[in-house]
């Protein structure tokens, strides 16, 4: 259920991002106030405590929201969340944003494993091979992973695609067992 609650919170500031022509920066300032929100036990103390008042908590929040000059979209909704009670979900909306955004821009995620960790020139190879792939715009996450013994593993959605040694050690055995 909060999944729910959470995608259409998300959904309905990734329409006001949109709108704006500023999905980027709204991005930017969502992410910085989830980290400062994180960070700060005081924050966090001010903003989910049911002691304190809805005003006491947006005069906090217009206050960082000017020292930290977030936009008035991302000020706003933080506004609506305090309204709401759904501070607490924050991290899980700005998850969902992220997803709901790269959607709207025909970006696709993908989490890329590697036996060793790959060069600068390597990821964006890997990244441009990725796109040419599946035809959209890549935002590419990378790992290692030391028991793929070498090659990679791109994982795109649903999708895998494995280029790792294990795997076409693991195929050419089930071709040996079939002969």
């Amino acid at each position: 259920m909060n999944g729910a609650i959470a995608m259409r919170y998300a959904a309905a500031l990734a329409d006001v991002a949109i709108a704006q022509k500023n999905a980027e920066q709204v991005q930017g300032d969502l992410n910085s106030f989830a980290e400062a929100l994180s960070a700060s036990s005081d924050l966090r103390t001010v903003l989910l405590s049911p002691a304190i008042g809805v005003e006491a908590k947006q005069k906090a929040i217009a206050r960082l929201s000017d020292a930290m000059k977030m936009t008035p979209a991302v000020r706003n909704f933080v506004y609506l969340l305090i309204d709401h009670r759904r501070t607490e979900m924050l991290v899980e909306i700005q998850q969902a944003f992220e997803t709901e955004l790269n959607a709207r821009m025909g970006i696709a995620e993908a989490r890329v494993t590697s036996a060793q960790k790959l060069s600068e020139r390597e990821r964006q190879e890997l990244t441009a091979a990725l796109e040419r792939r599946t035809g959209k715009k890549i935002q590419a996450h990378f790992d290692e992973d030391e028991s793929l013994l070498g090659g990679a593993v791109a994982r795109v959605g649903s999708t895998v695609y494995d280029g790792s040694v294990r795997e076409r050690l693991t195929r050419l055995r089930a071709q040996l067992e079939m002969e």
